[in-house]
């Protein structure tokens, strides 16, 4: 029978170590009385933990619901619809000859004031996370006659993310990395990127190995960048074909080739000649 690590008594109902799983306890006065002992040994377990997770293979990431292809790696490489909170890819949005969404076939909004409303309904309607963080980017970047507010963007986008918003925590990091709204602090905006990235942020992953190679931590960072490379970054493939030209021995080349393999395959899946034609048009103004 489990017993209690600080005073040794056998209870049903003991409570778990939440950050290490490790002991267990019969209330709060036994674990502050064993965290001295217990201290050291749980904050290598909870890393231990934090690290399965942070490196797990992250879900798959979101398709187009036109074309069915993966969409891009960034937020403005896709088209928000307000009315029914579908995502379709910038090659759909290009596509499309009828002005009006082609899930319920509401009529786009035309004005700045029409894109508000819309977005203020959807959040009132929905609690939709995407929509939230389309009002913090717009306060953020004075977008459809928003007044730039870099506090009320972060507002929108802690909501956003606790809501589940992988962008919203990606955000989030930015904002704390160079105090946009908040002080600046690196331990929070490597917490939000860390869970972006856990969540399949792409680039929240990539400025993760980022800040973890300028930190001397080589082997993890090399981890990340494999992960993001994997799903088509750009930075991060051509970070690891750096490390492994100059042969530093973190990547071997088993590694570096089934790595590549999964960033051609990714890029393949997001290209077509729709997005092409977008970003052609989009270049060119």
């Amino acid at each position: 029978m489990e017993s209690c690590a600080a005073c040794g008594k056998a209870n049903i109902s003991l409570k778990s170590c939440k950050a290490c799983k490790l002991v267990k306890y019969c209330g709060v006065e036994c674990q502050v009385a064993h965290r001295r002992m217990h201290k050291k040994s749980c904050r290598i377990k909870a890393a231990e933990l934090f690290d399965a997770k942070l490196f797990a293979q992250p879900p798959a990431r979101e398709d187009c619901h036109i074309c069915m292809r993966m969409l891009p790696l960034e937020i403005n490489g896709c088209g928000y619809h307000s009315c029914c909170g579908k995502i379709i890819c910038n090659g759909c949005v290009f596509s499309l000859t009828r002005n009006c969404c082609p899930f319920c076939n509401t009529p786009e909004p035309t004005t700045d004031d029409e894109c508000k409303k819309r977005l203020f309904e959807r959040i009132e309607k929905c609690d939709d996370p995407h929509a939230i963080l389309i009002v913090g980017n717009s306060y953020n970047l004075g977008h459809y006659g928003f007044p730039v507010d870099h506090t009320k963007a972060v507002e929108l986008y802690e909501r956003s993310s606790k809501l589940g918003s992988a962008e919203g925590h990606y955000s989030l990091g930015g904002a704390y990395r160079v105090g946009r709204g908040v002080d600046q602090d690196m331990k929070k905006a490597i917490h939000h990127f860390q869970m972006a990235a856990m969540m399949g942020h792409v680039l929240a992953r990539y400025n993760v190995g980022y800040i973890e190679n300028a930190d001397g931590n080589h082997v993890r960072a090399v981890k990340h960048f494999m992960i993001a490379a994997k799903y088509g970054h750009d930075e991060s493939m051509e970070t690891l074909k750096l490390g492994f030209n100059m042969n530093i021995g973190i990547i071997t080349k088993e590694d570096f080739e089934n790595t590549l393999r999964c960033y051609q395959a990714s890029q393949d899946e997001m290209r077509s000649e729709e997005r092409d034609r977008a970003q052609a048009a989009w270049v060119q103004g």
